[in-house]
């Protein structure tokens, strides 16, 4: 691709804020002079950029999918966009389904679903729903910054609990701390788990790849409260990225393993749709002398592309490369005594509780 003259943004993770695929215009930003932004067309915004949260009226929460990739076939998103700003995170091509860029506006412009606690306690109530674990947090984080002040998980959790449907966590956020009172005791009846996202062990490094999500110390730091409290714990070394953070893949395991973890699990770098070239921008900027080499790899292991979709190779990749760190991965698990991440909960307590009005049982 061209040369990118980008600039970091402080806090955020895009470099740039390109126009999304589906929009008929392709939107440049230019100085006019009164901004203080850089050239024209060079979009290096230095000035902090705030975050915009809206509310999204959502008609229903319950995701389904059928992919053979992943071993859940449902999951709430409490919100769409996320402030952790991770340059990696597959999320980001969906923003532009909102007429808005998978760069800077997905980390910026979020939408916040404030009815979806009340929108799962009716899905749940459906004589034609069928108990199956619950994913929280499968596109976005659910305990992204927004969710100190919109709570909408806690809220989502609560019907859960009350309801007795199984869940499981997916953070790379010691805020799920906080929402141990709820998760302990579901814990204790196999109706709750918890992954946490460990990418890098370096706080230089995670500082730039994902500026708002907790530093990997508290990510630890959560791994071993949630596991003294008695809530089984999964880490996700996700994404390994070639010649940028592979080499600590045994280190991450150890020391969540050091934490209390019990389960493991590692995902190559997917560059789907926009992400490519949101991610090449990044690696220019951030880590322009290893950036040719991540690239290489990539390739190799993608059959000569930076991504494929393909079912049962787009997780860990094929290849000499990919093969090698599917390797390295078994080996460091079996050495630390970490098994595969698990979605055993126990679906048999499902009840839904009496709603406001309903006739009370004679028995």
């Amino acid at each position: 691709m061209d040369e990118i003259r980008r600039s970091p943004i402080k806090g955020r993770g895009a470099v740039s804020n390109a126009t999304g695929r589906f929009e008929r215009e392709t939107r440049v930003l230019t100085d006019d002079g009164w901004t203080g932004y850089a050239e024209s067309g060079n979009e290096a915004l230095s000035d902090p950029v705030r975050t915009i949260v809206s509310p999204a009226s959502a008609k229903s929460i319950i995701t389904g999918n059928q992919s053979p990739d992943i071993p859940f076939d449902r999951s709430v998103n409490p919100y769409q966009g996320c402030e952790h700003a991770c340059i990696y995170c597959f999320a980001r091509p969906t923003h532009a389904y909102l007429g808005l860029s998978p760069g800077l506006d997905f980390e910026t412009k979020l939408f916040a679903k404030r009815n979806a606690a009340e929108l799962l306690a009716k899905e749940l109530r459906a004589k034609s729903y069928v108990c199956q674990p619950l994913a929280l947090g499968a596109n976005t984080d659910p305990y992204q910054p927004v969710e100190r002040t919109e709570g909408i998980t806690r809220r989502v959790l609560e019907v859960c609990r009350d309801f007795n449907q199984p869940v499981s966590i997916i953070t790379k956020s010691a805020l799920v701390l906080r929402d141990l009172d709820i998760l302990a005791p579901m814990a204790a009846q196999g109706l709750a788990s918890v992954a946490v996202s460990v990418t890098t062990l370096d706080r230089d490094l995670a500082r730039v790849m994902e500026p708002r999500a907790s530093t990997p110390p508290r990510r630890l730091e959560a791994i071993r409260t949630l596991s003294e409290a008695g809530v089984p714990v999964a880490v996700l070394a996700s994404p390994m990225i070639p010649a940028l953070n592979d080499h600590e893949l045994e280190a991450i395991l150890a020391a969540a393993a050091g934490a209390g973890a019990s389960e493991a699990n590692y995902i190559l770098l997917r560059l789907p749709l926009e992400i490519a070239t949101l991610f090449e921008e990044w690696l220019r900027v951030h880590a322009p002398n290893r950036a040719d080499r991540v690239l290489s790899l990539m390739r190799q292991s993608r059959d000569g592309a930076l991504y494929r979709s393909g079912f049962g190779t787009r997780m860990k990749g094929s290849g000499p490369y990919a093969e090698l760190l599917r390797h390295r991965f078994k080996l460091a698990c079996r050495r630390h005594g970490l098994g595969g991440r698990s979605w055993q909960l126990d679906c048999s307590r499902f009840r839904a509780p009496p709603a406001a009005g309903d006739q009370l049982s004679l028995l």
